[in-house]
């Protein structure tokens, strides 16, 4: 026997005895959690069993036939209800279709931008290479039927409900227009509803009324913008004498990453030197496209963690591999910009790769995993972690928070009041309209001064000038403040006391019902104890309020002539019924 076989031989009864052992270990383990997982499943179905009871309870003795899918899902949210986890939910198959468009960003249709309008559906805009834009709809169009059948006074959500459907299938719109014969598109047909039906009407003066034949597709959702349509594109370079280019995010699914890559590496042939992020009013969306997109601009650096009860952390870390150039750049937030857009910015900014441009983020670091039910009744959408950024620091925000998110780099607060934003998103709006061939918003959209007064965006321009600063200069310029101490707390106190003004009001309404009520039920009702006539107008009167001395203690100016309905319950009476003159 050699050597070489000796080794061999000798080595096969000390795996034998190895595999041996390993196995005992095995059943060993099994011995052990077998009949602990017994017993914990035991432990489940004896916690269900007064469930149970219920159930069959009503089912057997209620008065009236239950509706029992109702019941399992009404113990289903109840149960969900008592986690105080507003992530976490049920979603019923009947729910499934519309769940998956909102996570995925995408659905099967026409592909346009909708709202109801005097009646009908109107346009907003056509999507970009949608069904839609291909077969001739242009932004502000009516649809007043669908195949064949008038949508007069339809709910939007019924109207959406029949132009959506299977990939490849066709449905025929009929479409009210401005204009006459001569302005109709190519593919037009003849109206399936040209005149009046019923009580909807027929088309206004000056429209008119034709039918395109749309197959409908699986419609992807575009989530990066720019600063100017063009027709169905987007110019993303703001100010094009500095080369400062200019994106904004308004979701993240998983076609953002690449769009984007394509419109920073269009940026980059046009010799761009500094980069705007907008993610502001940005909701979130997947984990891994804010991974990949925190990729995009990072060498190196943990990008985000994860930790949670019955998950063992897991880091996320950039990799050197197709990370763009060192261009300085800005995150955009504010306190609307959640989950996936709170990752980028915090890692952008914990590793120290731009700055963070705005308000503090909203506070969503939790991570949902969607898992079909084993017995297909439909999917839970529940809570498994919680996202940290680099620095350690909890994006989640609770009732007991007093830092969450994602803050603002020092010197670059720049807060924005809800009147300046309202106007920001008209003028964003108008720019997202895909117009009519030949038409287009005027304006110079060659000069930054120019863009910057027009957009209206207090956020925006303050990034634009920090950037020009960078460039120029090579150093940061601070264009805010840093985050006031208590501002935010402060800020969330005002949110939670107008919710609160609110519940009262309501509950105001209703003791005012509940007292109109009474008073028809009782017939011998006094209507001298109305503290304030109902004919009587008061707003624009003035409130006195004095002590028990007779001194003015305040003056109020009545703003408002539902005031009755906040002194309704008030602990108040009548002391003078003369005073008031019918």
């Amino acid at each position: 026997m050699s050597d070489r076989q000796r080794v061999l031989s000798a080595s096969r009864p000390g795996r034998v005895a190895l595999a041996a052992i390993l196995l005992v270990a095995v059943v060993g383990v099994l011995f052990v959690r077998i009949p602990m997982a017994i017993a914990e499943r035991s432990s489940l179905y004896a916690w269900t069993e007064p469930v149970i009871d219920i159930l069959v309870t009503i089912d057997n003795r209620f008065y009236r036939d239950p509706d029992l899918e109702s019941l399992q899902e009404g113990a289903i949210r109840g149960m969900l209800e008592e986690l105080d986890d507003r992530y976490t939910e049920y979603i019923p198959p009947a729910d499934l279709a519309d769940f998956d468009k909102a996570v995925r960003g995408e659905f099967v249709g026409i592909g346009a931008q909708v709202r109801g309008e005097d009646g009908w559906l109107l346009i907003v805009s056509p999507l970009e290479d949608s069904p839609a834009f291909k077969a001739g709809i242009e932004a502000d169009d009516l649809v007043v039927a669908v195949d064949g059948t008038s949508v007069w006074q339809w709910e939007v959500d019924e109207i959406i409900n029949n132009l959506t459907g299977k990939p490849g299938s066709t449905v025929r719109v009929t479409i009210e227009r401005q204009g006459d014969a001569d302005d109709l598109p190519p593919m037009a047909l003849p109206a399936s509803v040209p005149g009046m039906v019923g009580e909807a009407p027929g088309p206004e003066m000056g429209t008119v009324r034709f039918d395109l034949e749309i197959v409908r597709q699986r419609i992807l959702t575009q989530t990066i913008k720019g600063i100017h349509r063009e027709g169905e594109d987007w110019t993303y370079m703001i100010d094009p004498d500095r080369k400062i280019g200019y994106v904004r995010v308004t979701q993240f699914t998983a076609s953002t990453v690449p769009v984007l890559r394509e419109s920073l590496e269009a940026l980059l042939r046009d010799d761009m030197r500094g980069f705007i992020l907008d993610l502001r009013f940005n909701g979130g969306g997947a984990l891994s496209a804010a991974v990949q997109m925190a990729d995009m601009f990072l060498e190196e650096g943990v990008i985000v963690s994860t930790s949670g009860r019955t998950v063992e952390e897991d880091r996320f870390v950039a990799r050197e591999r197709g990370t763009l150039p060192d261009f300085p750049m800005i995150v955009m937030v504010n306190g609307q910009s959640a989950s996936a857009s709170e990752i980028v910015a915090g890692a952008i900014a914990d590793n120290d790769r731009g700055k963070v441009v705005g308000e503090r983020s909203f506070g969503k670091g939790s991570v949902q995993t969607i898992i079909p039910l084993p017995s297909g009744s439909g999917q839970l959408k529940i809570t498994e972690a919680n996202y940290y950024l680099p620095s350690g620091r909890l994006i989640q925000r609770t009732d007991e928070s007093t830092r969450w998110g994602v803050d603002p780099s020092p010197g670059f607060y720049v807060p924005m009041t809800n009147e300046q934003y309202i106007e920001m998103l008209r003028i964003r709006r108008d720019e997202e309209v895909i117009r009519p061939e030949g038409e287009s918003l005027e304006g110079d959209w060659v000069n930054p001064e120019w863009i910057l007064g027009y957009l209206k965006d207090k956020q925006l321009s303050a990034s634009v000038r920090a950037l020009r600063t960078k460039v120029e200069t090579g150093e940061w310029e601070a264009v805010g403040g840093d985050v006031p101490e208590g501002t935010l707390e402060l800020a969330a106190l005002e949110v939670e006391e107008r919710r609160y003004d609110l519940l009262l009001r309501e509950l105001a309404r209703s003791e005012e019902r509940i007292s109109a009520l009474s008073s028809i039920a009782a017939e011998d009702t006094d209507e001298s104890d109305e503290l304030i006539p109902d004919d009587v107008e008061l707003e624009g009167g003035t409130l006195t309020l004095r002590d028990e001395n007779g001194r003015i203690v305040r003056e109020l100016r009545i703003t408002d002539d539902r005031i009755n309905i906040w002194f309704s319950g008030a602990p108040l009476e009548v002391i003078n019924e003369d005073v008031i003159n019918p």
